[in-house]
């Protein structure tokens, strides 16, 4: 996989849909009663994990070329696997079905790839426990393989030490079922696709500050959800279009939920020549027309509340700070160590070899940008969004960027390499 200098970018593409939001769709329109109907669904490899699991758990889920259908079955409708459930390289379906999974009445083995297998588990298996959940890491290392022994659950009240919507939606999940209200505090707003799109299905969930609590014992009904793509997605079309020279992008049909825009609010930080168009609502999600062009940018600091709202972005925010002028410091992303990859030292390595100076922190980075980049060897290690990232960063280096398996990008985005050279004048 090789990527030589580009001249410029022009024209106007649309994203995948929301990785976040359509596996959602098919859980959520599994545990609810009759139809529904998913449109622009991300047929990536990790959503394509999320039917799996729900087809092995007893739902029918037709796909046709450009829609998804599913016969929820109601809350207590899904039925014992034959086999283990696996959830491939997703963190999303791992950890948000263990919520729903901790409920039933019958006993399952939860595993997914290698990637997955080392991911901390812990995290959801504390406090799903507390709520009588019996969920044991089969390794006793507290990742997966997980062994869930479906139990009555009842209501918590749980202040979660980090800020992550695969937390609090594991647990709110699991609050559906529970025998009293379950409410999540965490440090920061996590994004909030769950609370919205339970609400549009039907449960009774209300929102305050940072705490999010459902009622249970209320049915959920099928519903239509349009996927508005996927800001995540988009995130590499904004910053190629910003560091290329002479170069206009359309994005159409992006979510720009509040709890996600964190890379928006950097972009224009930075001094980036940003415009949102077109905006409106669906399905209760915020979505924009995304027009971006060359900007000269400038370094940053960028932590705090901003961080979960753009913990994805992270890397290709760095690719982004070695393209800016002066320093950009990014603070309050440890947990960038526990994604795909530890995706602190992974950036550090790759934009070192390609002649960034960039050093690691503890929790995030430090990039003095405006350093000529150079071609090199990349090492994806299997990330889709290093793989990603590196494309970008290669569009203005001199010489040649290879990038190891960039075939990993499927989990998000099969077509992102069709959709790059589209772009390329």
């Amino acid at each position: 996989m090789m990527r030589n200098k580009t001249k410029k970018l022009q024209g106007t593409i649309t994203v995948p849909g929301d990785k976040s939001i359509s596996h959602r769709a098919i859980m959520f329109g599994s545990i609810a009663s009759g139809m529904t109907e998913v449109g622009n669904f991300l047929r990536g490899a990790d959503c394509l994990s999320t039917i799996d699991c729900f087809r092995k758990l007893g739902i029918q889920i037709e796909e046709t070329s450009n829609r998804i259908f599913i016969h929820g079955k109601g809350l207590h409708g899904l039925t014992r696997p034959n086999s283990i459930l696996d959830a491939g390289n997703s963190g999303t379906t791992t950890r948000l079905i263990s919520g729903i999974l901790a409920a039933q009445n019958f006993t399952v083995t939860l595993t997914g790839d290698a990637s997955i297998q080392k991911r901390p588990m812990g995290r959801i298996i504390t406090p799903l426990s507390q709520m009588g959940a019996d969920i044991t890491s089969i390794n006793q290392n507290q990742c997966a393989p997980l062994l869930i022994k479906g139990q009555k659950l009842h209501g918590i009240e749980y202040h979660s030490p980090v800020a992550s919507a695969q937390v609090k939606s594991a647990i709110l999940l699991a609050g559906l079922y529970a025998d009293s209200d379950t409410s999540v505090t965490e440090p920061f707003v996590s994004r909030n696709h769950t609370e919205i799109m339970l609400q549009s299905f039907g449960a009774p969930i209300t929102t305050s500050n940072t705490t999010a609590k459902i009622t249970p014992g209320s049915k959920l009904s099928g519903q239509k959800v349009e996927v508005p793509g996927d800001i995540s997605s988009a995130a590499y079309f904004l910053v190629a279009g910003l560091i290329t020279p002479n170069s206009e992008i359309l994005i159409q049909n992006v979510g720009i939920n509040p709890t996600r825009d964190g890379i928006l609010k950097v972009i224009k930080m930075m001094g980036g020549d940003l415009k949102l168009e077109n905006l409106r609502i669906e399905n209760g999600e915020e979505v924009a027309d995304l027009l971006v062009s060359s900007s000269q940018l400038q370094g940053i600091e960028i932590g705090g509340s901003l961080i979960p709202t753009l913990i994805d972005e992270i890397p290709i925010i760095a690719v982004m700070a070695a393209y800016a002028k002066g320093r950009t410091v990014i603070k309050d992303a440890a947990e960038l160590k526990v994604k795909e990859s530890n995706r602190i030292d992974v950036m550090v390595q790759n934009l070192s070899a390609m002649g960034a100076h960039i050093e690691a922190t503890e929790d995030g980075m430090i990039i003095d940008g405006g350093f000529p980049l150079m071609g090199a060897h990349i090492e994806s290690h299997l990330d889709h969004r290093i793989a990603m990232s590196f494309a970008i960063a290669g569009l203005n280096a001199s010489g040649e960027i290879q990038i190891s398996n960039p075939e990993c990008v499927d989990v998000s985005y099969p077509n992102f390499f069709k959709d790059l050279a589209s772009l390329q004048i």
